[in-house]
């Protein structure tokens, strides 16, 4: 079984900085791409960011310029640097691989989300 397990979510006043990450567990083989994604209240999941295995990134056009995705494959994990935090930010942040792993093959996994709520 895998999990991905967000943590880094929180208040934070406009023009600040979180940094989220999530960490893969489980019978792991390999991680392809991984992802994040957020939902806000009334709207529809729209992804943010993506890193492929090579460190290949691609980013939203409404955020780019402020969110920088990473990943430490040591770790298992994938992070999400957000500067200059506006409201419209507000939303729960979700992170989602591709993931190998022993015994299944390949999977599309989430997490569970983090919120982040910026106040104006």
């Amino acid at each position: 079984q895998v999990q991905l397990v967000e943590s880094g979510g929180g208040l934070v006043q406009a023009g600040g900085s979180l940094r989220l990450s999530c960490a893969a567990s489980g019978n792991i083989v390999r991680i392809d791409n991984m992802a994040w994604h957020r939902q806000a209240p009334g709207k529809q999941r729209e992804l943010v960011a993506r890193i492929t295995r090579s460190g290949l990134t691609d980013y939203a056009a409404s955020v780019k310029g402020r969110l920088t995705i990473s990943r430490d494959d040591t770790k298992r994990t994938v992070y999400l640097q957000i500067d200059s935090l506006k409201p419209e930010d507000t939303s729960v942040y979700y992170c989602a691989a591709v993931v190998q792993s022993d015994g299944s093959g390949w999977a599309n996994y989430w997490g569970q989300g983090t919120q982040v709520t910026v106040s104006s």
